[in-house]
C-alpha cells in the first residue's frame, strides 16, 4: 500500500490542491483570491511535475489494477504540468486586460487537469470515463468564461451538447465491450480481445462506438464540428490550453484503449478505420483551413488536421508509433499555445485583432510577436530545423515501418496543403500594408512573456535535439 501511495502521489497530492483551492476560496478575503488562486495552481503544478522524477523508471499498477503509474503516464503528468504552468502565467494578463479575472478561472483549469491526470493513469474503462468528463465540464465552463461575449457563451452550448452526445456514444461502447469481454479492466479485456470473444459483433460495435466518442475529443474527422465555433468564441487563452493539453489528454486515454482492443480477429479492420479517419481528418483540416478569414477558426481547422497526424502513431500500433506520438504532442503544446499566446496579447476586449486583415504589417509595429509567431507557424508547417519537422517525420516513418505508407503519403500531401495557409499569415505579416487609418495596438506581454519564451525556446530544441526527447518516450513506450 505504501509503494502504491507514493507512486500516485503526484496524482493524489494534485487533487488534495484542487479540492483544497475549492475550499479556500470560500474562505479567503476576496481581495487576496486572486494571487492565492494563481500561486496555488502553479505551486500544484512544480509539486507534480517534481514528483514524476523518482518513479520516472518505474511501471506498474495500483488500487486494485484500476489505476497505471510510471511509464508512460509520468511523460503525460510532466505535459499537463507544463500547460498548466503556461496557461496560468499567460492567463492572469490576459484575464486582467479583458476586465474577467474571477479566482474561479484558477480552480477550474486545477480542475480540468486533474481529470485529465485521471485519464492518462486509467487502466479501467470507467476511470477514464470519469477522467474524460471532470476535464470536458471544466472545459464546458471555461469556454463560456466571458459570459458578457455571446460568442464565448454560443461556444460552450455547443460544446456542452455535442459533448454530452459524444459521451453517450462513449459509455454504450464500453457497456458492450463489457458484454463482450465480461471486463472493463484493460489487462483481462486485452485477454480476451486476443484470443477472440465469444460475441465478435458485439465487440467490434463496441469499438466502433468508443472510437466515435473519443474521436470527437480528440477532434477528429467526421467529429470535429464543435472545434471552430468554440475555439473562436473560448477566450484564446482558453483555446490554446484546450486544444493542446486537452488534445494531449484525450490521447493519453484513446491510446491505450486501441492498444488492448486492436490486436486480435479484428485488428485489420480497426486499423483501417483508424487510418481513414486520420487522413480524412488531415485532407479535412487543412483544406477548410484554406477558406478562413478568422485567425483562431485557421488554427482550429489546423487543429483537426493535426488530430490526424497523431492519429497515425495509433493505427501503427508499434512501440516506435507511440513513442512517435508522444514526441508530436509535446512539440504541438509548445507551438500551438505559443501561436495563441501571441493572439490573446493582440486580441483586445471588443474582441478585435482576430482576422488575417488585423496582421498586415504587423512586422513593423509589433517585429518581435511577428518573428515568434512566423517561428510557431513555421514549426506547425513542418519546416526544418523546428520541432514541428521531427515531430511529422517521426510519425510518418512509423507509418512506413507498420506498412501505412499510403496514410504517409496522404501526411505529406496535406502537409504541403497546408503550407498555404500558415505561410500565409507570414506574408500577411511582412509583406502586406494594414487598411487606412489603422491604428496599431498597443499591447502589454506580461507574465505572458515567459510563456512566449519557454514555448520558443523549446520548439528551437526539439528541432534541434530531437533526439534527446525521442529516447525518453522509446524507452517509456516500452514499459508500456
Amino acid at each position: 500500500m505504501t509503494s502504491e501511495l507514493l507512486s500516485l502521489a503526484p496524482l493524489l497530492l494534485f487533487w488534495f490542491f484542487s479540492i483544497s483551492s475549492s475550499v479556500f476560496d470560500a474562505l479567503i478575503k476576496e481581495s487576496r483570491r486572486f494571487t492565492f488562486g494563481y500561486s496555488l495552481v502553479g505551486l500544484a503544478m512544480v509539486v507534480i511535475a517534481a514528483l514524476c522524477v523518482p518513479i520516472f523508471g518505474h511501471s506498474g499498477t495500483a488500487f486494485n489494477d484500476m489505476i497505471r503509474v510510471g511509464g508512460t503516464t509520468v511523460y503525460f503528468d510532466v505535459l499537463f504540468a507544463l500547460g498548466g504552468i503556461l496557461t496560468i502565467v499567460t492567463a492572469r494578463p490576459y484575464l486582467q486586460k479583458m476586465n474577467y479575472e474571477l479566482d474561479e478561472f484558477y480552480t477550474l483549469v486545477m480542475y480540468a487537469i486533474g481529470g485529465m491526470l485521471l485519464m492518462a493513469h486509467s487502466n479501467h474503462m470507467v476511470v477514464v470515463f470519469i477522467g474524460i468528463e471532470i476535464m470536458s465540464i471544466c472545459f464546458y465552463v471555461l469556454a463560456g468564461y466571458i459570459r458578457t461575449s455571446s460568442l464565448s457563451v454560443e461556444a460552450a452550448l455547443k460544446y456542452f451538447l455535442l459533448g454530452a452526445f459524444a459521451s453517450g456514444f462513449l459509455v454504450y461502447g464500453m457497456a458492450l465491450i463489457y458484454g463482450a469481454t465480461g471486463s472493463m479492466e484493460y489487462g483481462p479485456v486485452a485477454a480476451v480481445v486476443s484470443q477472440g470473444s465469444e460475441f465478435p459483433t458485439l465487440l467490434l460495435v463496441g469499438i466502433g462506438l468508443i472510437v466515435v466518442g473519443l474521436s470527437f475529443k480528440v477532434a477528429a474527422f467526421p467529429f470535429h464540428s464543435w472545434v471552430p465555433d468554440v475555439y473562436q468564441g473560448a477566450p484564446s487563452v482558453v483555446t490554446g490550453f484546450m486544444s493542446t493539453a486537452g488534445k494531449a489528454a484525450a490521447f493519453a486515454a484513446f491510446l491505450p484503449l486501441m492498444m488492448i482492443l486492436m490486436p486480435g480477429p479484428d485488428m485489420e479492420r480497426v486499423q483501417t478505420l483508424l487510418a481513414v479517419i486520420a487522413a480524412a481528418s488531415m485532407l479535412y483540416g487543412n483544406i477548410s483551413a484554406l477558406r478562413q478569414n478568422n485567425v483562431k477558426r485557421m488554427l482550429a481547422y489546423s487543429s483537426i488536421a493535426h488530430a490526424g497526424y497523431i492519429m497515425i502513431g495509433i493505427v501503427t500500433g508499434t512501440d516506435f508509433g507511440e513513442s512517435a506520438m508522444m514526441f508530436y504532442l509535446a512539440a504541438y503544446l509548445f507551438m500551438q499555445l505559443g501561436a495563441f499566446v501571441i493572439i490573446g496579447i493582440l486580441e483586445n476586449r471588443e474582441g478585435g485583432f482576430v482576422s488575417l486583415d488585423d496582421y498586415a504589417g504587423l512586422a513593423k509595429h509589433q517585429p518581435t510577436l511577428a518573428a515568434l509567431m512566423a517561428v510557431f507557424l513555421f514549426s506547425l508547417t513542418g519546416i526544418p530545423p523546428l520541432a514541428g519537422f521531427f515531430a511529422k517525420y517521426y510519425l510518418f516513418y512509423a507509418a512506413v515501418e507498420a506498412g501505412f505508407t499510403w496514410l504517409t503519403i496522404v501526411g505529406v500531401a496535406s502537409s504541403i496543403i497546408s503550407v498555404y495557409f500558415y505561410l500565409g499569415l507570414v506574408v500577411q505579416m511582412y509583406f502586406r500594408e494594414p487598411a487606412e487609418g489603422f491604428v496599431a495596438p498597443q499591447v502589454k506581454t506580461g507574465m505572458a512573456g515567459i510563456t512566449l519564451l519557454v514555448t520558443t525556446v523549446a520548439v528551437f530544441l526539439l528541432g534541434l535535439y530531437p533526439a534527446m526527447v525521442q529516447s525518453v518516450t522509446d524507452a517509456l513506450a516500452m514499459l508500456r
